[in-house]
């Protein structure tokens, strides 16, 4: 690295546009998770766009490798530096303007810096609603949410971050500006390039800003917690409610027993809300302009019950009750921390291909090691699982860890098996860099790698993460 390249990046940033301190940057060099930790020469942290793609510039003329990082949630190790020292973070914390709110054109203008909770909010104040959620939207950014098409709870009703986006502003890997932050909702002119960057995880460009699709405000919802026998009945539950309530059915998410009890067991306040249990729940939203969702909700589940799909049920009768509700699902990743060790397999499959996906992984995974405790749980509307396998009581967790990649390619051939997808909605990152070329074809994996080299011919964009070169 060149000697004076802290001296020119200094003088376009300003003196809070670096980072060097190393008890500063060590909070940035580990993911989420704990699992991957790196070391970076410095971060860069501009305040502008302008200053951003200066120092861009600057860092791919000298060759230095870059990494971007937005609120580091992610949980695959895509925004965590290499071991070597020689990467550069490049935080994205400072762009955090709401550039405009068009409630007329129902769009928001926001940078990448900003807060998924802060845009939610913006557009609530204009009478608007943001669409996606998820557990993390206090602390992970917009650009985050972007490089990797974040999911959450509604894709069901909006779909994925990838639908929200009508334009993106980028920098280029050699800090040209991309100027595509388009606000029209039909542009059939060729390639459409934003969608290149959305899911790419910072590897062809750091996007700066986008505008985002805006949603009228649900006049009100109706929230149920149901208890279902095993997991068909759960799938054929979603086709009645869908056909009872339409689009306004926003959420429907899968519980097992096994992880309720852990949220009982670890997470202050939370209560049990049927009086029996039972092996599966569910978890479902009704959400509309209409003023009928209780009564929608409340006829689809007594006809279930009548024919025993359901076994029980409560229904939300304030908001606070539905918050409750909602935080049983929101708490049951970290409820499996104090039980030690934890394997996360995100995965997607077909809808109707769910029920026989979740018995041939259990099966597998207890041929395996009968020890191990599998909590299946997640968005089964759009058909995301999050197939977590918690360790043996009295296991070593650092010994089950380290069985990593024989459990992912244990499950991982049974998604395959069943054309799903090995990441659902996390992506890639260093964890499955590899592994995906597994189940990708040669001719996919090629194409992914001439798309990088076309935007990144010296492979310095967040290298070893999403592909090869």
């Amino acid at each position: 690295m060149p000697a004076d390249i802290l001296g020119k990046l200094a003088a376009i940033l300003g003196p809070s546009g670096l980072i060097t301190d190393p008890a500063d940057l060590a909070p940035k060099l580990r993911d989420h998770r704990g699992r991957y930790a790196g070391a970076a020469a410095f971060a860069v942290r501009p305040a502008r766009v302008a200053d951003l793609a200066a120092a861009m510039a600057l860092l791919y003329e000298a060759g230095v490798p870059m990494v971007p990082q937005g609120g580091n949630t992610g949980l695959v190790g895509g925004a965590t530096p290499d071991g070597s020292g020689r990467e550069v973070l490049i935080l994205t914390d400072r762009l955090r303007q709401i550039r405009a709110v068009d409630p007329a054109g129902d769009t928001i203008t926001v940078e990448a810096g900003c807060l998924l909770a802060e845009v939610q909010a913006a557009a609530e104040a204009a009478g608007r609603h943001y669409a996606v959620s998820l557990a993390s939207e206090g602390s992970c950014t917009i650009g985050g949410n972007l490089s990797t098409n974040a999911g959450g709870i509604h894709v069901l009703r909006y779909g994925n971050t990838r639908e929200q986006v009508l334009g993106l502003e980028v920098v280029l890997p050699d800090g040209r500006l991309w100027h595509g932050l388009r606000a029209l909702r039909k542009d059939n002119t060729g390639y459409d390039l934003k969608h290149l960057f959305i899911g790419a995880e910072g590897t062809l460009g750091v996007i700066t800003a986008a505008c985002l699709k805006l949603w009228p405000r649900p006049a009100g919802r109706a929230v149920a917690f149901c208890a279902v026998s095993d997991v068909a009945a759960a799938v054929a539950l979603l086709g009645r409610l869908r056909g009872a309530a339409g689009e306004a059915l926003t959420a429907f998410e899968l519980i097992p027993e096994i992880g309720l009890g852990f949220v009982l067991r670890h997470m202050p306040g939370r209560r049990r809300p049927l009086a029996a249990p039972s092996p599966w729940y569910v978890l479902t939203e009704i959400a509309s302009q209409g003023a009928d969702q209780q009564a929608v909700l409340e006829a689809a589940l007594g006809t279930a019950i009548a024919d025993g799909l359901v076994q029980d049920a409560a229904i939300a009768a304030s908001d606070a009750q539905a918050a409750a509700l909602w935080a049983l699902r929101e708490d049951m990743s970290d409820a499996q921390r104090p039980e030690g060790a934890s394997l996360k397999h995100d995965v997607s499959i077909p809808v109707p291909g769910i029920a026989g996906f979740v018995a041939a992984a259990e099966a597998s995974v207890r041929a395996r090691d009968p020890g191990v405790r599998i909590v299946c749980f997640g968005h089964v509307g759009d058909g995301n699982l999050h197939f977590n396998l918690s360790q043996p009581l009295g296991a070593s967790p650092a010994d089950f860890l380290a069985r990593t990649e024989e459990f992912a390619q244990l499950v991982h051939d049974i998604v395959h098996a069943h054309a799903g997808s090995i990441s659902a909605e996390h992506g890639l990152g260093r964890l499955k860099v590899e592994e995906i070329t597994r189940y990708h074809d040669q001719v996919e994996i090629d194409l992914k790698r001439r798309i990088k080299t076309a935007f990144d011919p010296k492979g310095l964009m967040n290298p070893g993460k999403v592909v090869r070169q």
